[in-house]
Parts: structure tokens; C-alpha cells; sequence
């Protein structure tokens, strides 16, 4: 048999090999990857809209995800609210969520307990298991004290049973204590918080 001559070279080869594990080891983004965020994406949202305390922030996202995982939504806006024992909160934001447009949404709610300040913050709500944003609209409860702070940012955990929210707080103001309470989402602002 006739000796012929190799007609690939080692470099084609090499970049042939490159191009094949490159295929293979760059699978497709899973249904849950495409419809949650990353925490770079919630970081980088956030350093837009906290500003100054966005370096605590990252601090805070991190032990977020640590416990809960990737959202399926979030929400920007700013509340306020005040207490001696009992108190009240009212928010105004925007509901973010990959596969719909953003949406207004609105919340309200009072709470019981050794509580006592007033403050105004802006916060950001990480959103667990939300399928469709008019599942929003309903009552979260959680033990606010309960805190994991970092600077001037903290975060508590509300429920509804099967979706959970991570409410992420910086501002001004000071209200300290131990409380439980329950938010109330709307679609349009009100004052009743019950």
C-alpha cells in the first residue's frame, strides 16, 4: 500500500477538537435558567436603584440566594411606614418578571408587636415561584425582626404558602422591635391596609 501524506495539519485539528468540546459543553439554557434571574442581574438592578448602599446590597443578594435560590420575579419601589405597637406600610413599585412586562403594583399592610420608629426606605422584593403576575394580588405574612442585616441593608421573608418573598430594605429612618404582620398587594393604591 501506497504511503500518502497527511493532509491535516495539527492545527486544523487542534481548532477541530476546540469547536467540538465547545459545542458539547455549551448546553442550552434550562426552562428554569430562561424565566428566573441571576443574582448578577438582581445585583446589578439594584446597584441602579439603591445607589450608595449597593455594595452592602451584593452582601445581602448573596445570602438571599444562598437560602432561597434564583426569583422568578422582583420588584422596585420605595414604602414608608410607622409604629408604636402597632403599625402600617405603604409601598409603590414596579412587578419585573422575564417573560411579561413590567407591571405597577401596590402594597399595604399593618402589623402588631413591640414595634416602635418610622421609616422611609427603598426596597427591593425578591419573588419565589411566581407563575403569573395576578398572583401577586393577595396577602404575604412573616415575622418582621427577623432580619438579616448588612449596613444599612436588611431583608426579612414573607409567605403565602407557596410563594415567598425576599424583602430587601435600605433608608432612612429607624423602627426597631419584633412584630407580625402581612402585606397586602394591589393593583391600585389604597389606604385601607386590611
Amino acid at each position: 500500500m501506497p504511503n500518502y501524506p497527511s493532509r491535516i495539519s495539527g492545527r486544523c485539528l487542534m481548532a477541530a477538537m476546540l469547536a467540538i468540546l465547545f459545542l458539547f459543553s455549551s448546553a442550552p439554557l434550562s426552562a428554569a435558567e430562561t424565566s428566573t434571574y441571576s443574582q448578577m442581574e438582581i445585583v446589578k438592578s439594584g446597584h441602579k436603584f439603591f445607589g450608595k448602599f449597593s455594595a452592602d446590597l451584593a452582601s445581602v443578594v448573596e445570602h438571599v440566594f444562598r437560602k432561597k435560590g434564583r426569583p422568578t420575579a422582583y420588584i422596585v419601589g420605595e414604602e414608608g411606614g410607622g409604629a408604636f405597637i402597632a403599625g402600617v406600610r405603604y409601598g409603590e413599585g414596579w412587578l419585573r418578571m422575564k417573560k411579561a412586562s413590567q407591571s405597577k403594583i401596590y402594597w399595604q399592610g399593618p402589623s402588631l408587636g413591640l414595634d416602635l420608629g418610622a421609616q422611609g426606605s427603598r426596597i427591593m422584593i425578591l419573588v419565589y415561584k411566581l407563575d403569573r403576575s395576578e398572583d401577586m394580588i393577595r396577602n404575604f405574612t412573616g415575622v418582621e425582626g427577623s432580619a438579616y442585616m448588612v449596613g444599612g441593608v436588611g431583608t426579612t421573608f414573607l409567605t403565602n404558602g407557596r410563594i415567598t418573598l425576599a424583602v430587601i430594605r435600605t433608608g432612612l429612618g429607624l423602627r426597631l422591635g419584633l412584630n407580625v404582620g402581612y402585606l397586602k398587594f394591589t393593583r391600585k393604591p389604597t389606604w385601607n391596609p386590611f
